[in-house]
């Protein structure tokens, strides 16, 4: 019954406690049911507390401000054009226009976007940072290539 999310009621719980001719099987089901019920609810707060502290552990408060360049994640863009296992899962960059508490934030889109919600959650975006390439890395690249397709 408990984990079903019943509420029991039992014919023990509609007498009055001053009666003095309760049946004592009666009396003790209601007792181990209401031993049960104070252990269903205390596993449920342990439950939340531990789920609270593996959350707490893992989870950082995003600290992104007005000005803040960002990616958004194209998870519910069904409007992108193409196969979507190749479509790219964050588009950007995008300006913070406005702060709507710790949970969302607006952004300015570009053209092609215009039309979608310029509210995202800050799940969906993450914070924008540029490529770094070296230059001689990229002149290694072109010799290999040159090397080997010439």
């Amino acid at each position: 019954m408990l984990e079903k999310g019943w509420n029991t009621r039992l014919p023990a719980d509609t007498l009055r406690r001053d009666l003095i001719d309760i049946h004592p099987t009666a009396s003790s089901f209601k007792i181990m049911l209401d031993k049960v019920k104070h252990h269903a609810r205390q596993s449920i707060y342990d439950a939340f507390d531990y789920a609270k502290q593996k959350w707490d552990k893992s989870h950082k408060i995003p600290n992104f401000k007005v000005g803040d360049l960002v990616l958004g994640s194209t998870l519910n863009f069904n409007n992108i054009k193409g196969a979507k296992k190749l479509k790219d899962s964050y588009v950007g960059p995008f300006v913070i226009v406005a702060l709507h508490g710790t949970n969302a934030v607006q952004v300015q889109l570009s053209v092609e976007l215009e039309n979608k919600h310029p509210t995202f959650p800050v799940s969906l975006i993450k914070p924008y940072q540029p490529a770094d390439v070296d230059d001689t890395l990229i002149t290694h690249i072109r010799l290999w290539y040159n090397f080997f397709w010439w």
